[in-house]
Order: C-alpha cells, then structure tokens, then sequence
C-alpha cells in the first residue's frame, strides 16, 4: 500500500442556505432582522486516504458523513477548501483530469432502491455509464455486463430484470456491479450494508474486501455501525457536528480511544464479555448545525468540559505515533 494520498481533503467547509422567508421579510419592514438559514454542514476537514486503503468515517446521524461523501466523490461541490485527486485540485483540474477522477470516484448508496432507476433494466443500469464514456463498444457490451455481474457475485441469465424483482442484497449488488463499470480506483460507500439483514451484511462486507484485493481498490467508508468498522477498515476517522475530532489506525482507535466523544461511542457498543454492563448512550443529543455551539462542538455533552472547551476550538494534533485527536484535555494540564 503506497503512502501517498489517492484522495486528500483541505479545508473542506460546506454549508447550505435558505434565503429569507416571507415572514422575515415582512419583519424586516417594520425593523426586525432578516435573517436567511444556513447550515453548517462540515466544518474545516482535513483527511487523505492513501492508495489501497479503507479509511472508514464514523458519527451520529446528522453529523456531515454522508455530505463529506457527497464532495468526495464529485456529487456536490465544497464550500470551501480543496478536494485532490491523485495530488490535483479537482476544482482547477484540466477537463481531461476531472473526467479521470470523475470516472475514478464512484460512489454506492444506503438504499439501492432509490439509487437505481426503476424504469431500466439491469444490463442497461450497469452498462449505460461505460457505454457513454467509451470504454466499451456496443458489440461487446453484454459480455462486459455479464463480467461485472459476476464480479458483484450475481447471476448474468437475470440481466434483463427490473430492480424491484431482486432483494435488498441483490439490488445492492447490481449499484456495486454499476459502480464497478467504469472502472474506479476509488469507492466511497456510504452506509452500504446499513439497509440489510445481518447475514447479508457479512456477504457484502466480503464482497467489498474481495474486490479490494482483486481489483486494488481504495474505500472510503461510512457508517455508524463500529464493528462493521472495525472488521473492514485500516484506519478510522470519527466525525461529529461536521468535524473530525479523532483519527487513527483501526486498531488504535478501539484500543485506546482518546476524544470523549470516541470513548462514549465505544463504551455503548454491547460485548459479549460485558454481559452484566449498563451501557449508557452519549448524553444529550447532537446540536443542530443550524446553530453550532462554539468552540468545541462537543463541549455541551462532554462529562469533561472545561470553561476553554465553550470559547476555543481545539485543533486536531498528533498525541501518538499516527494517532490525532482535537481535544484540549490533551494540552498542559490546567
């Protein structure tokens, strides 16, 4: 595994805004403000992913996963900072290079159903992208979707059903059969086996550490389900209220969590050894990103907060050997 960054994100902010409703607009005439609504849906990330890597990306729901997701694979742009591919800023890349990462960057949904058209059958979901692109002629294309299928470990005699005549887990497989088609380097998955059974899960979780090794992909892979984490990452990164507050090797993280809010997570996954265990969920529920607390986002569910965790932002900074984390407890004791 090469230790330069396929992917890497700077500064990456973005925020999403509502222009003023009628309300506030007629407030406004007689002398109250008008305001517009913005959320503050990530909030200064950095983070590369090495080639051959699985980086996996965990928080709460409504934490800014499946947004940071969004910018990486080309679906949205950031509103601020950078997204490099391969060591060039997408954003002032050539027209030629952003094809290439374009292609190069896929992404697979949470839920296939509202991912796949229904309306196409499933040779033409998989093999319209490569037709388009021009990786494959017409004359050949049955063989290349039968070939795909395979590899996404389905049965090619079903090409010319619909999407609502598979299963979750088959579906599932035909948005990784699609995604397969036009031959990435990178895979951002987002919740992709959040959606099915237990025992479909295991399937599919093999299925994406098959083809890592088969085809020498990278991942970046986001869920909120840590032992799904645990078992297919290389390194975790924890996401909360749009920031990365700890990151690590796979190992580390479970071993010697360091940010409270990575400790809180950990402490409330069930163990089969902990059978007499209380296990408590982090208090409070996470802030709206409509309205960030200041400085540390954590700091109003934080049993360790301190009067610098409500005003100063902690900058996240090795505390071990590849180990970072954005916690002042970590600074000169106070």
């Amino acid at each position: 595994m090469s230790s330069s960054p396929m992917v890497e994100l700077v500064g990456i902010a973005k925020r999403f805004s509502k222009p003023a409703g009628i309300a506030s607009r007629i407030a406004r005439r007689f002398g109250g403000p008008e305001r517009a609504t913005t959320v503050h849906a990530i909030d200064g990330v950095d983070l590369a992913i090495a080639r051959g890597q699985v980086l996996g990306l965990v928080g709460e729901s409504g934490c800014g996963k499946s947004t940071l997701g969004r910018i990486v694979a080309g679906i949205m742009p950031p509103s601020e900072g950078e997204v490099r591919w391969q060591g060039r800023n997408v954003a002032g890349a050539t027209r030629a290079e952003a094809r290439k990462a374009k292609l190069g960057i896929q992404m697979i949904f949470q839920d296939p159903m509202s991912s796949l058209n229904p309306r196409m059958r499933v040779a033409d979901i998989v093999g319209e992208a490569p037709l388009v692109h021009g990786l494959v002629g017409r004359r050949e294309i049955d063989a290349y979707v039968d070939e795909q299928l395979v590899s996404a470990g389905l049965d090619p005699a079903y090409k010319r059903r619909y999407p609502h005549q598979f299963s979750g887990g088959q579906r599932q497989r035909i948005s990784i059969a699609r995604a397969l088609a036009v031959q990435p380097q990178f895979l951002v998955c987002d919740e992709s086996v959040a959606a099915l059974d237990v025992s479909i899960q295991a399937q599919v979780i093999n299925l994406f550490l098959k083809l890592r090794e088969d085809l020498d992909l990278t991942y970046l892979f986001i869920s909120h389900d840590l032992g799904v984490v645990e078992h297919l990452s290389d390194r975790v990164a924890i996401m909360y209220l749009g920031r990365i507050v700890e990151e690590a090797p796979t190992g580390e993280i479970f071993a010697r969590a360091n940010h409270p809010y990575t400790q809180s997570l950990l402490a409330a996954v069930p163990k089969i050894e902990n059978r007499k265990t209380t296990f408590v969920a982090v208090k409070g529920e996470i802030p709206s990103p409509l309205n960030p607390p200041a400085g540390c986002h954590f700091h109003p569910r934080c049993p360790h907060a301190f009067a610098r965790c409500r005003s100063e932002r902690p900058a996240i900074r090795q505390i071990a050997p590849d180990h970072f984390s954005a916690c002042h407890l970590n600074d000169e004791p106070r």
